[in-house]
């Protein structure tokens, strides 16, 4: 059974306010990084499955990503997803 590897990016939506991401930009520039405008901060999942094709793979991700790894309501994510 062919094997893929994947990549889900999660990261808040653009409404959402990012405290960390605040946080963070603030303390780049007391570190004396200046010119940060925007800082915001998300996870990277990586992960193999088996899955017979391509579109299988893709299908268990995508409910994996909706129902697991993100939370709907405050973030969106994207999919990276090649053989292995």
């Amino acid at each position: 059974m062919p094997r893929y590897s994947a990549r889900v990016l999660v990261h808040l939506r653009p409404s959402v306010l990012d405290p960390a991401g605040e946080a963070a930009r603030s303390a780049a520039s007391r570190l004396g990084v200046e010119g940060v405008d925007k800082l915001r901060i998300g996870k990277a999942v990586e992960l193999e499955l088996e899955a017979s094709d391509e579109e299988e793979a893709r299908r268990n991700l995508e409910l994996l990503s909706d129902r697991l790894l993100a939370n709907p309501v405050i973030e969106d994510w994207t999919l990276e997803l090649t053989q292995s």
